[in-house]
């Protein structure tokens, strides 16, 4: 922060209850979020333990699917230092029962809830809106106050009415006549040869089982493309014979290789998205394996006969029976929808096969009927996300690790050529199922609710050692208000679903706007979160929010056009600036790795009346994100975008001189993140860099000036990144693993 803009600041010491670090006094103009010291670097390590278990760690936030999710950790060190005078040390603060006691936070894009949590725990008032119904149900959910024993109780009568007859369809019996539970059915897809029109089994590699360490676990499972027998190999094989019919073949290879399919009769070779275009309805399926749960608690592999197929045409038969036994209900065209269309998916129930819609109608249509609203408000959202592990767009991860990998794992819908059915009523070894999520999700997320922890990272660093501190925070479970009017009643908790560009709120209402808004060239919500929406409204009918056939809003901010985002944008943080306290801070988080995400961001915050005070990198995306993962120069910083109502601080001229003031504060910032063995990607120095520079742009006088520094300082910003990433390197290289 310049020395100008510290002269223009009144800091107001504030009072420390001994006990509880009570803040019930009035806000400062300069808050601990705008010191340079603020402890990104210590919150990150934090956070990134957070993130490798964070069903386990924040579970409130998951109790349902949504994208995105930024880190409990890192929102609660933000709310504490956008709330706290500057000068407050954070990490005490953190790990004290600090109570923001009378203030307001308001989260305009409140997502899964993650911001309203993190201050509620701290003792604030609340108010979260989003335009997407199915944000608005999960949120709704999380923090409203639950009957515990009469969830239970409930449990048991759902499992007492339903878990026989839907179990009864997941059943296989041995060579001696055990009867036994199927954990899994593996299918393949399948597509006729477009030359001699015979069916073509899209296996990438005939091995479809192994485990996630295969050096240590090297046994996997193949199956023969001959006949089909389930074979044990070792993981590296390059040549196997199955002893069932003497066929020698390389299980490493299948026929599917990338966008293209070889037919194995005719040796054609042709592109499967574009044949499967050409086709007028979905690709069938083949199934061909079972893991089997032996009467011992053992796993064991075994090819599927005729009796499994009888089980499944017994399942169609009886799905047939059934009066609007699943919402029909069209997929629209969009960025994160059109692969699947492509594949002829034109409705959400084609992504189950038929047993699993009959499962899911059994277990929907009993939901249905538990009569307390919130209780089945809440097994709703456990049903729904039940849908996530539960489909043909599921595939199979192996031993070691959760089973089944969810259908959004790549953030699309991506058709799955190998899909994998898990047992929808579950069994002890099961993962994704009704009845395991109600334990792992549901069960868990009231207990966290009932006793909140922190997480806190050990003197040796080692994750294992890390500890959970209790009765730092409120518990959460609250009436939850529809509307402002509430509020101002004494509720500390409002959740409205709608647009917010507007809002019911009063001018000056709110002391902090806390929120991680949407990228506009990334994840599509409304596009996605309609799978779940649809059988929401099966379920509890389109009352309220459910008014729609689908998620999808004019409104929402979301959009791939630049321009547009950036002006839907502008009309939140406008709207954020007009409920804002005159002191009150705008704070965001954001990463891009485009200039023109920068650009927009920029031009959104200063034409609402802001100019950024601070920016601090920190942990952002969860450590196990499969796009991550697949990245070549993946983000894993986020930036936390401090910003004050503009006319509170002078306006500058951009000159030379403000590039070299920028980069002393670039080179803390990465070289904090090195000094704790934190290695940043080109991408990372990327947001570090460009968040800096629009903090110093944001102080210009003209929006007009601000593009035309930030296009033309483009070649130095490049250079500097380059520069800069290459210096991190050889400095981790030097300080080793």
């Amino acid at each position: 922060m310049s020395a100008r803009m510290k002269q223009n600041q009144k800091t107001l010491q504030l009072p420390l209850s001994a006990a509880t670090n009570d803040m019930s006094t009035t806000l400062t103009d300069s808050c601990a979020l705008e010191d340079n010291n603020f402890p990104f670097d210590a919150i990150s390590d934090i956070a990134e333990i957070e993130s490798w278990r964070k069903e386990i760690n924040r579970p409130i936030y998951h109790i349902h699917k949504w994208w995105a999710q930024r880190l409990g950790t890192v929102f609660r060190a933000i709310t504490l230092g956008a709330l706290m005078p500057s000068g407050t040390d954070i990490m005490e603060a953190f790990y004290q029962p600090t109570r923001l006691t009378g203030k307001v936070v308001f989260d305009p894009f409140m997502g899964s809830g993650t911001t309203l949590g993190e201050a509620l725990k701290l003792g604030s008032r609340v108010i979260g809106r989003d335009i997407n119904p199915v944000a608005h149900f999960l949120v709704k959910t999380a923090f409203s106050e639950h009957n515990r024993e009469l969830i239970m109780e409930t449990f048991e009568d759902i499992k007492r009415d339903v878990a026989e007859d839907i179990k009864s369809y997941y059943k296989a019996r041995l060579d001696d006549g055990t009867e036994v539970d199927v954990l899994y059915f593996f299918w393949v897809k399948c597509i006729d040869c477009p030359e001699c029109s015979s069916s073509v089994e899209l296996f990438s590699s005939r091995i479809f089982a192994r485990h996630a360490y295969p050096r240590r676990h090297p046994v996997c499972q193949c199956v023969c493309p001959s006949c089909g027998d389930v074979i044990s190999i070792l993981y590296d094989a390059q040549e196997t014979t199955c002893l069932s019919c003497l066929h020698t073949f390389n299980p490493q290879s299948g026929t599917a290789r990338g966008q293209k399919a070889t037919c194995p009769k005719c040796s054609h070779s042709f592109r499967i998205a574009k044949t499967a275009q050409d086709k007028s309805s979905t690709l069938e399926h083949k199934l061909y394996a079972k893991l089997v749960l032996l009467p011992n608690g053992e796993k064991c592999y075994m090819r599927a006969n005729d009796a499994d197929r009888y089980l499944y045409d017994k399942s169609v038969g009886e799905l047939a029976k059934r009066a609007n036994a699943y919402p029909v209900s069209e997929i629209l065209p969009g960025h994160n929808s059109n692969q699947a269309i492509g594949y002829n998916y034109r409705y959400w129930h084609q992504m189950f096969n038929d047993r699993q819609l009959l499962c899911l109608s059994i277990l929907a249509d009993r939901i249905r009927e538990i009569p307390d609203l919130s209780v089945r408000e809440l097994f709703t959202c456990l049903f729904s996300g039940v849908l996530e592990f539960n489909n043909l767009f599921t595939s199979y991860k192996g031993e070691g690790t959760g089973a089944v990998r969810h259908m959004f794992a790549h953030h699309i819908l991506k058709p799955e050529r190998v899909p994998l059915e898990a047992n929808l009523w579950g069994t002890s070894k099961s993962s994704g199922s009704f009845s395991t999520m109600f334990h792992g999700r549901i069960r868990r997320a009231l207990d966290y609710a009932a006793n909140p922890f922190e997480l806190h990272k050990p003197e040796d660093g080692k994750p294992r050692s890390t500890r959970k501190i209790f009765g730092l925070s409120e518990p959460l479970g609250f009436e939850v208000g529809e509307n402002y009017s509430e509020l101002k009643k004494g509720r500390r908790v409002v959740i409205s679903c709608g647009d917010s560009k507007q809002t019911d709120l009063e001018d000056g209402s709110v002391d902090a706007v806390i929120s991680d808004p949407p990228f506009f060239d990334n994840v599509h919500y409304s596009e996605l979160a309609d799978f779940f929406y649809v059988w929401q409204r099966h379920i509890l009918g389109a009352e309220g929010p459910r008014y729609s056939t689908t998620t999808r809003s004019s409104g929402e901010v979301q959009s791939v056009d630049a321009s547009e985002f950036t002006n839907r944008l502008l009309g939140v943080w406008s709207e954020a600036h007009r409920v804002l306290v005159d002191n009150g801070v705008l704070v965001f988080t954001y990463h891009h790795s485009r200039s023109e995400g920068w650009r927009s961001v920029l031009d959104a915050v200063v034409r609402a009346g802001f100019c950024i005070t601070a920016a601090h990198p920190v942990k952002a995306e969860m450590s196990v994100a499969m796009p991550k993962a697949q990245a070549k120069e993946p983000i894993d910083l986020d930036i936390i975008v401090v910003c004050r109502k503009r006319g509170q601080w002078a306006r500058r001229q951009w000159d030379e001189d403000q590039w070299d003031e920028v980069l002393p504060t670039i080179s803390g910032q990465i070289e904090r993140f090195g000094r704790r063995g934190r290695r940043l990607s080109r991408n990372d120095v990327r947001v570090v860099v460009m968040a800096q520079m629009i903090r110093q742009l944001s102080q210009l006088q003209d929006v007009d000036d601000m593009q035309r520094a930030l296009e033309t300082n483009q070649p130095r910003i490049e250079a500097a990144i380059e520069e800069l990433h290459a210096l991190h390197d050889c400095r981790q290289e030097e300080v080793g693993p």
